[in-house]
């Protein structure tokens, strides 16, 4: 049997790219977020009495894997990406079906262009992913507070972030547009965005990510995040 769901909605995120979007929601605070509700569903009915939820869960197509189909199972970064698990215990977009599941703060709901818009903070979403639904989040149902998380039951560790003095005057110069900037920056990046098997020592090749309107370049030396440079680009 076949089943078929239209969006209602997609969301704009600073995240335009796969590579150093967050693996998990709640990483990056400064990383805020818009959804647009589909004019299908866009009405203040369809969210009445939502702003007294602090945080809500979002439900989403993994739109860019669509069409890669998936496998049994997968390397999850977790593991160095060289131990295999079984699909279902990762949470890798290459899935049956490739739906996605993050909860993300509630900031705001507002109305821009007769459409509704939800304001958040913490997601782990690529720009323009589409948005299948909407759930609040229940605190005293959805925190399980004796829940055990396999082999990622820690948090992922972080990498120290320093900023060229060339990308601190370029943060400051874009300041005005982007007050976020350098705390965006430093928080996707501290997450250390390459592929495990690029991590051995001595790797200290350049890399760069588009956040929002920018193109960051930056490197890794002695486990140190090194922000070179940081230029304003015309958003696609």
């Amino acid at each position: 049997m076949t089943y078929e769901f239209t969006p209602i909605g997609a969301i704009s995120s600073p995240y335009r790219e796969k590579f150093a979007t967050p693996r998990q929601p709640g990483l990056t605070k400064a990383a805020v977020a818009r959804i647009v509700l589909s004019e299908e569903v866009s009405s203040p009915e369809t969210v009445r009495e939502l702003e007294g939820f602090s945080h809500i869960w979002l439900l989403f197509l993994f739109d860019k894997n669509y069409q890669q189909g998936w496998t049994p199972t997968v390397r999850p970064p977790r593991l160095g990406g060289n131990k295999r698990v079984g699909v279902f215990a990762s949470r890798s977009p290459f899935r049956p079906n490739p739906i996605g599941l993050s909860p993300v703060k509630l900031l705001a709901i507002e109305q821009q262009d007769g459409r509704i818009t939800l304001k958040v903070q913490g997601a782990d979403l690529i720009d323009g992913t589409p948005i299948l639904d909407i759930k609040p989040y229940i605190a005293y149902s959805d925190a399980i507070a004796d829940a055990v998380s396999g082999f990622a039951d820690k948090a992922p560790s972080l990498l120290p972030v320093e900023f060229s003095a060339a990308a601190l005057e370029q943060v400051a110069g874009f300041v005005g547009q982007t007050p976020e900037l350098e705390e965006l920056v430093r928080e996707t990046l501290a997450l250390d965005p390459r592929p495990a098997y690029q991590r051995e020592a001595g790797d200290e090749r350049e890399y760069g990510v588009l956040l929002d309107r920018y193109n960051v370049r930056w490197r890794v030396v002695s486990e140190v995040i090194e922000v070179l440079d940081i230029s304003l680009v015309e958003k696609s």
